[in-house]
């Protein structure tokens, strides 16, 4: 396939094989819209609309205050907790507030515009990702050679296959790719996890590791498609 500007983006993700390409699609996404959210959409009014009523999970606050202007995040946050405090605070001190309200502070922890941004456009990019895996030989390629496919987008690959971007031929090998890539090292995980956990026992003291000593933190990379955070205590 010539490569075109639908092309391009996939195949630099696909071009390192290091981890989960699916994961490196959502920092890629991540990045740009922390990027915007925190630049160019300080001056765009219906983007503010949004963010104003949505908010953002925690972890894409984090990335924005540690990537983006101080002012702009302080704005941000004005503009959001001012429309927040209308709609989960009672007018009068002394009343409780309604169950409307406390429904209203449970939905704000699930909404985050970046993760909507990010959803959207990694269903938009795998359209993409199918049309060359069943056009593009040397594309087929990158793909099996990619170290795996974490099961969170596992799904999310599975769940939205235009079959009608492959021939019967290419959508069997696609899956029989996609569940190598998942299955199979899900299967090695289980086996590291399980060796390391032998070396405790102390007829295996001075034993050979193998590949085991991090599978613990490559298990819940795979698990949870984000790795540990060595921050949190």
């Amino acid at each position: 396939m010539k490569p075109n500007i639908t092309t391009i983006p996939i195949t630099e993700i696909f071009t390192e094989t290091a981890g989960c390409p699916i994961c490196r699609m959502r920092k890629m996404l991540e990045e740009q819209y922390v990027e915007y959210i925190t630049g160019a959409a300080m001056m765009a009014p219906d983007v503010r609309i949004v963010t104003n009523r949505t908010g953002f999970c925690h972890r894409h606050y984090s990335m924005m205050v540690n990537t983006g202007p101080r002012l702009s995040n302080a704005l941000l946050l004005q503009t959001h907790i001012d429309e927040v405090r209308g709609k989960v605070f009672p007018k009068k001190p002394s009343d409780p507030p309604s169950k409307a309200m406390l429904e209203s502070i449970r939905e704000l922890d699930g909404t985050c515009y970046v993760c909507d941004r990010v959803e959207h456009d990694i269903l938009h990019l795998l359209r993409t990702v199918y049309v060359q895996f069943g056009s593009d030989p040397e594309f087929r390629a990158q793909y099996k050679a990619q170290d795996y496919i974490c099961l969170d987008h596992y799904a999310v690959i599975m769940a939205n296959v235009n079959k009608k971007a492959m021939d019967k031929r290419t959508l069997t090998e696609f899956y029989e790719a996609t569940n190598a890539l998942s299955k199979g090292y899900m299967d090695t995980l289980y086996d590291d996890v399980t060796h390391f956990t032998t070396m405790y026992d102390y007829r295996n003291r001075g034993g050979d590791y193998k590949n085991s000593k991090d599978s613990i933190e490559r298990a819940v990379n795979f698990i949870s498609s984000y790795p540990v955070d060595t921050n949190l205590k």
